[in-house]
């Protein structure tokens, strides 16, 4: 009924030092110098021996039901399974579609988000995807948003050969759609929009926020360091008020030619002064990682893990010099704000879910919990997905 966690050094992700964190019904209900575990029946009691805490990663972007699929039916990526996220320290995941909206649907992704959500992790989704009129499981991105409790904004494609080239007008319709179905039900009704490879970049959103009345803080540029050009842009986003998001995973030291190393990116904002409240970073996790020849003719395909959020993480801090608290905002209390789920996730609060890594003193993760269950102890998996081994 009621666990325990003593002497953790706690990011929350600001340091708040050595503390006893009381958990119940999978929530955070008291945070103090000490607790007596006493007067409490059932109490599982866990002394970190000061070991690090910080909240568990929000993971905004992920192909939960597989991506890919440039290159035939056999490039299509898998789904993901519930121990390749909580291994990787993920407790809040949001699922979308990726290129292939033809054999992939939203329909199949809602029942992957209720799957997760019932095997111990808070999962979401956005509708939508590289198609427009893009596909819906509803008559409507606002019912779909309004309507469907997982659902909590949509998903589109800009600056990319596979996307389908949607015009300045289109997106402004189906941003108002979103946005309208996210004031209506309290959600985030936010647009993630994949960024591609083309010199057009950022362009139509910046044309689109020129010539409407959208706000934008309504959308979420997502790969934003896959260019330098991109980078760039990135940055006079963020000077306006946007949000960016960063792909762990894409990085010139794998192979991503013209990228920026995510780190360096969020390092090289804050010496410009930049928002980086506004920087999140998320997996891209089991999206396919296509590469393609001058031509644009797909030449080979990898599958994206989740391992980059860690890495990231870690290089933050040991590359970049930048502190626990710093390295952890694009990972856990920024995306909760962007995704508007900051009310239960980001941070430990009191009231706030009861989400939390334990970190090793080489920042690998020891434990991981999950609306205050232990998925994995000592790294080692201790719960499963349905169908793993």
């Amino acid at each position: 009924m009621f666990t325990l966690i003593k002497n953790a050094n706690v990011y929350a992700p600001t340091a708040i030092g050595i503390k006893d964190i009381l958990v119940a019904a999978g929530k955070i209900v008291k945070i103090e110098n000490h607790i007596s575990a006493d007067a409490l029946p059932d109490i599982d009691v866990i002394d970190m021996q000061e070991k690090t805490l910080i909240p568990g990663f929000i993971d905004g972007h992920v192909h939960l039901i597989g991506g890919g699929g440039e290159g035939g039916f056999h490039t299509r990526t898998p789904e993901a399974l519930l121990s390749d996220l909580t291994l990787a320290g993920i407790t809040t995941v949001v699922g979308l579609l990726g290129t292939d909206g033809a054999t992939r649907h939203s329909e199949s992704l809602f029942a992957k988000v209720k799957a997760l959500t019932t095997e111990g992790i808070s999962s979401y989704m956005f509708t939508g995807g590289y198609k427009i009129p893009t596909n819906t499981i509803t008559d409507s991105i606002q019912n779909d948003i309004i309507f469907i409790d997982p659902v909590i904004g949509l998903k589109t494609a800009l600056s990319d050969h596979r996307s389908s080239q949607p015009t300045v007008d289109e997106l402004a319709r189906m941003a108002s759609e979103a946005r309208i179905a996210g004031l209506v039900s309290g959600k985030c009704g936010r647009i993630v929009v994949h960024m591609g490879n083309s010199p057009k970049g950022f362009d139509p959103l910046f044309e689109l926020i020129e010539k409407s009345d959208i706000p934008i803080s309504q959308f979420i540029p997502t790969h934003v360091n896959r260019t330098k050009h991109l980078a760039e842009q990135g940055m006079e986003w963020l000077k306006k008020g946007g949000y960016i998001d960063l792909t762990s995973g894409v990085d010139p030291d794998l192979g991503a030619r013209g990228s920026i190393k995510t780190s360096s990116f969020f390092k090289q904002c804050k010496i410009n002064g930049l928002d980086t409240s506004k920087v999140c970073i998320s997996s891209d996790g089991n999206g396919s990682i296509p590469v393609f020849d001058e031509n644009r003719a797909l030449v080979g395909i990898e599958v994206a893990g989740f391992g980059s959020l860690l890495d990231q993480f870690k290089a933050m801090i040991h590359i970049e010099n930048l502190s626990i608290t710093e390295a952890l905002a694009p990972l856990t209390l920024s995306p909760a704000n962007m995704l508007g789920l900051a009310s239960t996730k980001g941070s430990i609060a009191v009231g706030k879910d009861a989400d939390f890594l334990i970190l090793n003193e080489d920042l690998s993760i020891e434990h991981t919990f999950a609306k205050g269950i232990c998925h994995v102890k000592a790294g080692i998996a201790q719960i499963k997905g349905t169908f793993e081994k």
